[in-house]
């Protein structure tokens, strides 16, 4: 079994992560913030729309093409192959493929990738949250360019709200990142990275159809507006019918109906100055549970949805203020308001997430640093259950430090203090060290970070509140990570090996009581749990070129256990399945055509208050996609689940009768969507 202790004491004294990969494709890469990056001796590295087209004249120059890429995430403005902190990429290619396979969110996008799993958190709605190497899904925070436009805690539905259309790429920090973005951020960063508008006029149209009766029509649109400024706009309207695939009255793929629309701009001053600005629309209606006037086994129906109304706000400005200074503000606003209905409960809420930023970088020979301030503001007020209203103010300082002591050793250090108003003071360390001896890369990572409380865990984002009990005197949820991660490349191939490990304190969970002492479990009160959550685990990684084949490979091992609820023993963390493997085989000539397969192992799960099983069957998924492209035309095809798994084949969705926490369901471990199919066209204008 991983030791945390022994590895803790080894990151402490070896450092950070590693595997980063990415291609520049044909859009340039620059983060918003900032356009000029530093090598490992301090010399600038200028991006341009030239340096984009002669990498992608040679796409097998895989290290040329990463030394480009300027990670926004770990805040240091480095190049991703000098980077201490483990950033995993998804380049604009892969975002390409899963947009075919899936044009109407970002779920498949980031599930498919080592480490990182999807999980069902509400079966009526089908909203999910991204569990990170094992962590629970609320401490992953989710970014755009940098901003949490999503929210500070953003709800499980975000992630089905966002289409793929204008992403360059993706960066995920895996572990405890509290040190650079608070305590939203306690098991790792999703940052979604926009396009940078090109000089010339650009644009594409997708259009997806699916067998399940779906459809998605996406558009972007890049353009100059004048000599130092350029925009674009993303638009998308995507519709889903209701669907009860195994006959039991019960609604399996919820219905919506949705609409998105985000401008964006980008300035660049003549004396160096950046600013990025856009905005954002959404609004959605979701429905699911039963099919019109349908029973349950209390004799009732339970219709449940969910309408939605976002609307954001940010900006990104970089100034250069002395030859080796920046200064950098950051900003942004989020206001939601929800309809929820649970049957006959409607509960109006409405969530308010707000940043201001402001920071100092600078760099020498050889290290780049970072001095901050930031004021963060998370508040939700319901109009049904005023009890549970909460309003979190959190003033906080940072630092980051990257220092490279030779050419094969560098290290980071990063630390944050904040303020806040309902938990008090909270420090936040995390120290990384990149050793590159010959072609080996090194990376290792030890940190701690907090996660504040909030009544809205995985039961009660299914449920709603109507049987939660008033909040009584919460901790916030405190961890610890760490991760040690080997790769190294063979001519045509690249491999990676990462070992992790994770303590969690104060886990908030829900225990059943009874309202009315009277036996019967009716209701739920949020608790912290006693004990520790432990986390321990390996990544496996193999990836190999031949010719324009692209073979990749992964496994990942999980050992993840909490103390029993009598405290006496632990027992497996559910939904967490220990052992889970990936093959990815894709085929691609690029302008003509791409071919891919894909095959998923997910084994054995524990279920908790589950009356059918206590432990799930192993199951595979099966995909094939293909992709033909004449001139600016491509057509795509994507089967998906081809062996037709659904989690109602070993048990029913419905429960005999309804959880103490108000849910109808079991929780998801499988799919509940069967085989489904979808076909498209993009379409590429412009330049």
């Amino acid at each position: 079994m991983f030791s945390y202790s022994a590895a803790a004491s080894l990151m402490l004294s070896l450092g950070v992560i590693g595997l980063s990969q990415a291609s520049t494709e044909d859009y340039p890469v620059d983060a918003p913030e900032q356009h000029v990056s530093h090598g490992h001796n301090g010399h600038q590295i200028q991006h341009t729309d030239a340096d984009e087209h002669d990498e992608h004249e040679d796409e097998h120059d895989h290290e040329e093409t990463m030394e480009k890429i300027v990670v926004q995430a770990t805040r240091s403005g480095r190049i991703a192959d000098e980077q201490p902190i483990r950033v995993e990429l998804i380049n604009r290619e892969e975002i390409e493929e899963k947009a075919a396979m899936r044009p109407g969110n970002i779920s498949m996008l980031v599930a498919e990738t080592g480490g990182v799993r999807l999980q069902t958190t509400s079966p009526a709605l089908g909203s999910a949250n991204i569990r990170l190497q094992g962590l629970y899904g609320r401490y992953t925070q989710l970014l755009a360019d940098g901003l949490p436009l999503y929210g500070n805690q953003a709800g499980s539905i975000g992630l089905l709200q966002i289409p793929p259309t204008d992403l360059s790429r993706v960066e995920i920090i895996k572990g405890s990142a509290s040190s650079l973005y608070g305590g939203s951020a306690l098991g790792g960063v999703i940052n979604l990275v926009s396009r940078t508008p090109s000089d010339e006029l650009n644009g594409e149209v997708l259009v997806n159809a699916t067998t399940r009766n779906g459809q998605d029509v996406t558009t972007y649109v890049e353009t100059p507006l004048s000599e130092n400024l350029k925009g674009s706009l993303t638009a998308g309207a995507h519709q889903q019918d209701e669907q009860d695939i195994d006959k039991d009255a019960w609604i399996d793929l919820a219905g919506y109906e949705r609409y998105t629309v985000r401008p964006r701009l980008f300035w660049e001053g003549q004396a160096g100055e950046t600013l990025y600005l856009t905005s954002g629309l959404m609004t959605e209606q979701r429905t699911g549970g039963t099919i019109a006037d349908n029973k349950l086994a209390d004799g009732g129906s339970f219709k449940q949805s969910q309408d939605s109304d976002r609307f954001d706000t940010g900006l990104v400005f970089s100034m250069p203020v002395l030859e080796s200074l920046t200064f950098n503000t950051r900003a942004s606003a989020m206001v939601q308001d929800h309809t929820h209905v649970f049957g006959i409960d409607i509960e109006e809420d409405q969530h308010q997430s707000y940043l201001l930023e402001n920071s100092l970088a600078g760099y020498t020979d050889n290290s780049d640093w970072v001095l901050g301030l930031a004021y963060q503001s998370e508040v939700f007020s319901s109009n049904t259950f005023p009890e549970f209203d909460y309003s979190y103010e959190v003033p906080g300082a940072f630092a980051q430090l990257d220092y490279q002591h030779s050419e094969q050793i560098t290290t980071s250090y990063s630390v944050r203090v904040d303020e806040h108003s309902e938990y008090g003071s909270q420090f936040s360390p995390r120290v990384s060290l990149l050793y590159r001896p010959n072609d080996l890369t090194i990376r290792g990572s030890f940190g701690q970070g907090y996660f504040a409380s909030t009544p809205f865990v995985e039961e009660i984002e299914a449920a709603g509140l109507s049987r939660l009990a008033p909040i009584e005197s919460l901790q916030e949820e405190r961890a610890k990570t760490a991760s040690l991660d080997f790769t190294y490349p063979f001519d045509d191939a690249e491999t990676s090996l990462t070992v992790f490990g994770s303590d969690v304190d104060n886990v908030t969970q829900l225990e059943a009581f009874s309202v009315n002492n009277n036996g019967t479990l009716d209701a739920v009160r949020l608790v912290n749990a006693t004990g520790k959550s432990e986390i321990r685990g390996a990544e496996v990684l193999l990836r190999y070129y031949l010719g324009d084949i692209k073979l990749t490979a992964s496994y990942l091992y999980l050992d993840a256990t909490e103390e029993s609820l009598n405290g006496f023993a632990r027992k497996e963390i559910a939904l967490t399945p220990r052992h889970s493997a990936g093959f990815v085989a894709m085929w691609e000539q690029h302008g003509n055509f791409r071919a891919g397969f894909e095959a998923y192992y997910i084994g054995t799960q524990t279920v908790n208050d589950n009356p059918y099983i206590d432990e799930t069957d192993p199951y595979w998924h099966l995909g094939l996609m293909g992709e033909i492209t004449v001139g600016r035309v491509s057509w795509f095809i994507n089967l998906e689940n081809l062996l037709d798994i659904k989690q109602t084949d070993e048990h029913p969705m419905l429960l005999p009768n309804r959880a103490p926490s108000g849910q109808w369901t079991t929780d998801i471990w499988s799919r509940n969507d069967g085989f489904i199919a979808n076909a498209g066209v993009r379409i590429k204008f412009g330049h």
